[in-house]
């Protein structure tokens, strides 16, 4: 406690020491560039002010729902700004809901997280926090990176990821409880939206896969959201940003992540970094927003890292954290005067936040080192001598021993000693309307984005006509039978090879599948069918187009039934190729592995189809077992030939025949029976659903693990402790 004490009596000298300007030389926590050619005397600010040791006045009034706290102000701009004498932005029309959302009580009592490491929970991310978020106030959770404030912000709204464990209490309106779906929203740093859709579109969209009732029941709901987060300029504008050449703005696009939460009209809303990748317009306009939407009496909680002078004077409570340690909980100017008396005074011409995470942000150490060095061989630098650690030592123990920190405890008391309301689950829509609504959508995406389908529909055309008309004008004959298997080889190979152009479609489905998962508005069930559903149209226009061009330039066997066997076959074939796509991109969750892992899949399964080497010739212990028995190729490709050559024959001479079957044996082996053909479409549907259960366990075990382990590895970088 001695060197926290000297070290914070050296602060304090220091920013207070320059009094003259012949004197004038930059507090000892911050450092200074010096132009070339410019005087040796640093730039700087403003000197700190200085500040009065005064008492922080709480008082809980009886029946009162919040802490009044009396400080000296911070600076004239930031108390005019909270006073209300400085106006916030305007808002488009109709920009504040008005319906009244019945907000909730949020507290929790020395809360300690702690992160799975190699052998046991050793690693606490988050230590005995304690706080609380009142209806209708904005509570940010404030820190540098490596700090905790998300891991705070899921272990609040119990999204942990499992290899967490979480100690201590959260009480929600008073009551030892975990908010139920629908209760609550929950908007992850980063979401996926979808770019072929309108604004109202998407949340219509939302709305029904959230909400039980009938679908006229939820326009009201959406419009709401749409004015509460003042989108209603660009209601009727596509998203885009996908297919598109321009979506629409990064702050447009948070507010759309925000509002598909809202059509919920959920009592607590958790925001993960709402400021994320916004420049200084879009931020206050976001911040303005949110004020907004917490004075119709939602409970707003977020995270946030840095904010402008404006930006923090909307706060109404703020909890700062640093290497998972509480500095400070309690009304945003209380930090202020939290930070001078524990001998930190924020300058007069800097904002408050830049001022908390410059003195609390470890990362900062580094950069004193690197000056330091350059001060010692060029010597254009002040000294810069004050350790962050000592700085968050200093300002830990003087909240524990604060006013601020028993008015926090009493506050706690006061909301848990008696129950409030309890918060009932709205309920969620049925499977069947989830997959209906999910078809749909899927139609209309497909339909829109000319990536999805339609360039695919170009490709397959482009191709099959290269291909017939390499191989047209074969002749019904025994010498035509070598080239016929090569063409019809050449067909199922190639464009099953060309599907691999729909990886990166399908791997933003998966996003978009694991984003609504993660807030329980789908399943994999339901993505899977809808998906399905969805896609069938557009593989069978493909397979048809494609097989009317092979068949008819190529010249095969004329006969409506046998064309129609073909276009099936080429159809179940594009199927389980689709399926096949589904596993390998679950699996992988990156485009570039998944299409080299899908080229590597096609290859071996060419390989061992049967064309190359016959496949009773094929090697038996790899090629023949199992790989000949999982490629797809294999029963396509023998269905078509069995369908050309099954019942066809051959003259050798002037008087002896031989059957197709015969005619094959050198080129390919097929089965002699008549009914082969369907045994082997019968194979195909088989692998298409087999395919597709294989990516319903992929989906519902692997994939929202993977995107929260994902979470969780960006949460250990954002909270593990360097130190």
């Amino acid at each position: 406690m001695e060197e926290i004490q000297s070290q914070s009596d050296n602060y304090r000298s220091s920013s207070s020491s320059a009094s003259s300007p012949a004197s004038r030389v930059p507090s000892s926590n911050f450092f200074y560039l010096r132009k070339p050619g410019s005087v040796r005397q640093p730039i700087s600010f403003e000197d700190s002010p200085e500040w009065e040791d005064t008492d922080i006045d709480v008082r809980v009034e009886e029946g009162g729902d919040s802490i009044n706290v009396a400080i000296t102000p911070a600076s004239p701009s930031l108390s005019k700004l909270n006073s209300g004498s400085l106006p916030s932005p305007p808002l488009p029309e109709r920009a504040v809901v008005a319906r009244k959302i019945a907000g909730a009580s949020v507290v929790w009592k020395d809360l300690t997280v702690t992160i799975k490491g190699k052998r046991k929970y050793s690693d606490k991310v988050v230590k005995s926090s304690s706080g609380y978020a009142l209806p209708g106030t904005m509570t940010v959770i404030m820190g540098p990176a490596k700090s905790g404030k998300s891991t705070l912000l899921r272990a609040i709204a119990g999204r942990l990821h499992h290899s967490a464990r979480m100690y201590g209490e959260i009480f929600v309106n008073g009551a030892k409880s975990r908010m139920r779906y629908g209760t609550y929203g929950f908007v992850e740093r980063e979401t996926t939206l979808i770019g072929s859709l309108t604004v109202r579109e998407y949340l219509y969209y939302s709305a029904l896969l959230q909400l039980p009732g009938f679908f006229c029941q939820k326009k009201s709901v959406v419009e709401d959201a749409i004015h509460a987060m003042s989108l209603s300029d660009y209601a009727n504008k596509l998203i885009g940003g996908h297919c598109y050449f321009k979506g629409l703005p990064s702050g447009e696009r948070r507010r759309i992540s925000i509002a598909r939460e809202l059509v919920m009209r959920p009592h607590v809303l958790f925001i993960d970094e709402p400021l994320y990748h916004l420049d200084s317009v879009s931020t206050l306009l976001m911040m303005v927003t949110l004020k907004k939407l917490a004075s119709t009496g939602c409970t707003l909680i977020f995270t946030i890292y840095q904010s402008s002078t404006e930006v923090f004077g909307l706060f109404d409570r703020i909890c700062l954290l640093s290497n998972g340690n509480t500095l400070f909980f309690g009304e945003t100017l209380a930090c202020l005067q939290h930070f001078s008396n524990a001998g930190f005074p924020c300058p007069i011409m800097q904002s408050p936040s830049d001022h908390f995470l410059r003195a609390i942000n470890t990362d900062f150490d580094r950069i004193i080192a690197m000056c330091k060095n350059w001060q010692d061989d060029h010597g254009d630098f002040s000294s810069v001598n004050m350790d962050t650690a000592v700085a968050i030592r200093t300002l830990e123990a003087t909240y524990k021993s604060s006013a601020d920190a028993a008015a926090v405890e009493t506050m706690i008391l006061k909301l848990t000693e008696r129950e409030g309301p309890l918060l009932k689950s709205k309920g969620k829509a049925g499977t069947a309307t989830r997959v209906a609504v999910l078809t749909w959508r899927s139609l209309l995406v497909m339909s829109r984005e000319w990536k999805y389908y339609w360039l695919r529909l170009i490709l397959y055309m482009l191709l099959t006509l290269c291909i017939g008309t390499v191989f047209s004008g074969l002749r019904h004959s025994l010498s035509s039978v070598v080239t016929r298997v090569a063409a019809i080889f050449v067909f199922v190979s190639f464009t099953s090879l060309l599907s691999i152009a729909g990886v990166p479609v399908l791997l933003k489905e998966i996003k978009i599948f694991a984003c609504e998962e993660s807030n329980r508005h789908s399943g994999a069930l339901v993505f899977l069918l809808g998906q399905l559903i969805s896609s069938i149209p557009f593989l069978f226009l493909i397979s048809i187009s494609s097989s009317l061009v092979f068949y008819f330039l190529v010249g095969l066997q004329d006969g409506f039934s046998l064309l129609m066997y073909f276009v099936l076959n080429f159809f179940m074939c594009l199927l389980v190729n689709e399926g096949l796509m589904l596993l390998v991109t679950s699996l992988w969750q990156h485009v570039f592995w998944s299409v080299l892992t899908m080229v590597f899949i096609h290859v071996v399964m060419m390989l061992s189809a049967g064309y190359f080497r016959i496949r009773s010739a094929l090697p038996g212990p790899v090629w023949t077992y199992p790989v000949s028995y999982i490629a797809f190729h294999t029963y396509s490709i023998q269905g078509l030939l069995e369908n050309e050559y099954l019942r066809t024959s051959f003259a050798v001479g002037q008087v002896r025949t031989i059957s197709g079957l015969q005619a094959l044996r050198s080129a390919y082996n097929i089965s002699p029976d008549r009914n082969s053909k369907w045994e082997n479409l019968l194979v195909l549907f088989l692998m298409a659903i087999g395919y597709r259960i294989l990516v319903f366990v992929v989906l519902h075990f692997c994939v929202g693990r993977h995107v929260s382990m994902l979470k969780c590895c960006r949460y250990n970088r954002d909270t593990d402790n360097p130190r």
